[in-house]
């Protein structure tokens, strides 16, 4: 990723604490606020949902905002500036504290509550690129196609065969052409390869007759995205094909998609464009 550090120098601290971390480990979200309170001078809101968190963001006047939370949260926010066009002059802090926290490791957050806020307080500020899709989706660290459950989420107490049974649907209409149909499915023994046609900058990578196990794309450094397609393969193991460039486009049959921790689709085309250092995380120094 295209990274440009500058310090932060705010000492004005808008701390959002997402509803998610606040009953997933209040003792973390406690920790980091006392941290950052007696750091800096901080304004802290308890957002009851994502309508009440966003209008916070959207009235942080100079303040920075500091999310506590987990993986959506940061997806949120980012999501949100992005869409008020206030992304580029925004630098965003995060305490991660949640169950989905593969991200901000990923992306060079520390994990625990004292040395992430100790980062927002003394850290600097890195631009780094992001993907951008025409629906004004956004994607930090990685896109996967298709979109296979997450290990990391688990389904509320009493709903598990409910939970399965959806994955099992999603992952159907996932891998191949959607057919209509209201029966439930009983079950799934075995998954056949997507047909997807993927376009870099306008040179096609794959096409439709070739089916694939699965394609990557991950934003990169100089404001070029990584893409990896995954050939399906018969007997001996196909090597994957890689290509560099600014705009991915991908098209076939109904598939879905995971965009960091959020799934998107089911969509025929979607095309994600490189946006380099269009967002500003604060890091360790």
């Amino acid at each position: 990723m295209a990274e440009v550090a500058t310090f932060a120098t705010s000492d004005q601290l808008l701390v959002v604490i997402d509803p998610v971390a606040r009953r997933a480990d209040a003792e973390s979200v406690r920790i980091a606020k006392d941290v950052l309170s007696a750091g800096a001078a901080t304004k802290v809101c308890l957002p009851d949902g994502p309508e009440e968190f966003a209008r916070v963001l959207a009235r942080r006047g100079s303040r920075r905002p500091v999310v506590i939370g987990d993986d959506r949260a940061l997806l949120r926010a980012v999501s949100l500036l992005y869409r008020q066009r206030e992304l580029a002059g925004c630098a965003l802090s995060m305490v991660p504290v949640g169950a989905a926290l593969s991200l901000a490791g990923a992306l060079g957050v520390p994990t625990g509550a004292v040395a992430a806020a100790r980062a927002v307080l003394d850290g600097v500020e890195r631009r780094k690129d992001l993907l951008v899709d025409e629906s004004d989706g956004v994607v930090l660290g990685a896109l996967r196609i298709p979109s296979f459950p997450s290990p990391a989420v688990s389904s509320p107490a009493g709903t598990g065969h409910a939970s399965w049974l959806r994955t099992c649907q999603s992952l159907v209409r996932t891998l191949v052409p959607a057919r209509p149909s209201r029966e439930p499915l009983a079950g799934v023994t075995r998954l056949g390869p997507a047909r997807l046609r993927v376009e870099v900058d306008g040179v096609t990578l794959v096409d439709l007759d070739q089916p694939v196990d699965g394609v990557s794309v991950t934003p990169g450094v100089s404001g070029l995205a990584e893409v990896e397609v995954r050939p399906a393969s018969v007997g001996a193991e196909a090597s994957a094909l890689c290509a560099r460039g600014r705009r991915v486009t991908v098209s076939g049959a109904d598939f879905r998609y995971r965009a960091d921790a959020v799934v998107g689709g089911p969509v025929r085309t979607r095309t994600w464009v490189v946006r380099e250092g269009a967002w500003g995380l604060t890091l360790p120094g």
